[in-house]
């Protein structure tokens, strides 16, 4: 997994404020990152997974998307 992304789903998995505002405004919070465009389009697709899982897993189902779509 590159650095970037990797610090981004450490931050989300011990922060879970920072997931909340990464959902209402990911453009702004993903600027922060250094992320290849690829890497962006599998933070949105685990972003949009989110809008149909219950909230308290939320963090875990963030991780896992993105861990599934790296390491594929």
């Amino acid at each position: 997994m590159a650095q970037g992304l990797k610090e981004l789903v450490g931050r989300v998995m011990i922060d879970p404020e920072f997931l909340v505002e990464l959902q209402r405004a990911p453009d702004a919070l993903l600027a922060q990152y250094q992320l290849s465009d690829a890497e962006r389009a599998k933070i949105q697709q685990a972003l949009d997974r989110l809008a149909k899982t219950p909230a308290g897993r939320h963090r875990h189902e963030f991780h896992n998307a993105l861990i599934r779509r790296v390491s594929t």
